[in-house]
C-alpha cells in the first residue's frame, strides 16, 4: 500500500467529519479534504507521533511545522549537528531524517483534541500509515493524547498496560512495547517512548522538552550516521 493509497482513503471519512477548521484551509488555499501526512522515508529508524495539525502545518502542509514542532526540529538538530538551528529551511531538512504522523492529519476548530469518536474511526487508517509507509520499530509520542492513541482499539490488556504506563512517574525516560495491527492484519511489534507535548501552554515541561528529546535520541543511538535501518 503507498501512501498516495492511503491519501485517497482518508478523504471519505473527512467528508464526514465535522470540526475541520475550515476558515484556515480556507485561508492558505488547501482542500481540508486533504489530510496534513507528512511521512518520511520508510527506512527511518524513528518516527515522531503527535496530535493533530495546526494552522502552520496547513499553510506548509507538513506536520510538527509550527511552534510546538519547531521545539523539537531544533532539538533534533542540536542533538544531530551540535549546534543551534539557523532557519526554517533547516527545520524542513532535519525533519527528512525522521518519520511523522499524527492521530488524526486535519485541523480542528480551535486546536482542541479530537474526541475518541473521531480517534478511533481514523485510527486504522493511521495504523496501515505506521505499519504499511514506514518499516521502523521505535517512535517517540508527544504528549497523553499520542502515547495513549495507541490503546484504542486493543483489547482490555494492551489498554490497561499502557494507561498504568502514562501514570509512572519516570515515563519520559522509560519505554514500553505494544503490538499494532494494520486493516489486513500485518502486525508488527513498536517501542513507545514518550514524552510531554511541546507545546508553550504546557508550562510543567516546555522549558526541560528539549533535554528530555535529546536524552531520548541518545538512548536510541540516533546520530548522523545512524538514522537509517541497517
Amino acid at each position: 500500500m503507498t501512501a498516495d493509497q492511503l491519501h485517497q482513503d482518508f478523504i471519505p471519512l473527512a467528508r464526514e467529519l465535522t470540526g475541520i477548521d475550515l476558515p484556515v484551509y480556507e485561508e492558505y488555499g488547501k482542500n481540508p479534504l486533504d489530510p496534513v501526512i507528512g511521512l518520511g522515508a520508510p527506512d527511518v529508524r524513528v518516527a515522531f507521533f503527535g496530535r493533530d495539525p495546526g494552522r502552520d502545518e496547513v499553510q506548509h502542509n507538513l506536520p510538527f511545522i509550527g511552534a510546538g514542532g519547531q521545539k523539537v526540529r531544533a532539538a533534533l538538530y542540536r542533538h544531530l549537528y551540535g549546534k543551534a538551528l539557523p532557519d526554517f529551511a533547516a527545520s524542513v531538512e532535519v525533519g527528512k531524517m525522521f518519520f511523522w504522523a499524527n492521530t488524526v492529519p486535519y485541523k480542528p476548530i480551535g486546536n482542541k483534541a479530537w474526541s475518541g469518536k473521531v480517534k478511533k474511526q481514523f485510527q486504522p487508517l493511521v495504523a496501515d500509515l505506521l505499519l504499511h509507509t514506514w518499516r521502523g520499530r521505535d517512535i517517540i509520542t508527544l504528549g497523553r493524547e499520542a502515547f495513549l492513541w495507541f490503546a484504542i482499539n486493543q483489547d482490555r490488556a494492551v489498554k490497561a498496560q499502557l494507561e498504568e504506563f502514562w501514570e509512572r512517574d519516570d515515563r519520559f525516560e522509560t519505554s514500553t512495547a505494544m503490538t499494532l495491527t494494520a486493516r489486513d492484519g500485518t502486525r508488527r511489534e513498536l517501542r513507545l517512548h514518550p514524552l510531554p507535548h511541546p507545546s508553550p501552554l504546557n508550562a510543567t515541561w516546555y522549558n526541560r522538552f528539549p533535554d528530555l528529546l535529546i536524552a531520548r535520541l541518545r538512548q536510541l543511538k540516533v546520530t548522523t550516521d545512524n538514522w537509517r535501518i541497517d
